[in-house]
């Protein structure tokens, strides 16, 4: 059973950038990992994806340029540099990993993180 802790979540201004962390309980080097949000009222949404590697990242439409996945394996934790914040980012973002092969379908990730909230004031 793998254990997720996001952190780095807070309030933030238009423009500005955070740094999100998703810490695992254990090794992670042969889970690809996902990132998802959920703004109030709105479904959970996929953000970004990174293979077990690093070699392969995947990022929803409106993040691209944004937002940078990546990993470091040897301390078994997956970031999401976020930068140029819009007030639409808002959400609670959730970390999650899963094996086998790339998705955005949230129902294909075995873990979850219990997430982080990111607040983006215009």
């Amino acid at each position: 059973q793998v254990q997720l802790v996001e952190s780095g979540g807070g309030l933030v201004q238009a423009g500005g950038s955070l740094r999100l962390s998703c810490a695992a309980s254990e090794r992670t080097s042969s889970y690809h990992m996902g990132w998802f949000r959920q703004a109030p009222g709105k479904e959970r949404e996929f953000v970004a994806f990174i293979n077990w590697s690093g070699g392969s990242t995947y990022y929803v439409d409106s993040v691209k340029g944004r937002f940078t996945i990546s990993r470091d394996n040897a301390k078994n934790t997956a970031y999401l540099q976020m930068n140029s914040l819009k007030p639409e980012d808002t959400a609670v973002y959730y970390c999650a990993a899963k094996r086998g092969f790339y998705s955005r379908d949230g129902g294909q990730y075995d873990y979850w993180g219990q997430g982080t909230q990111v607040t983006v004031s215009s």
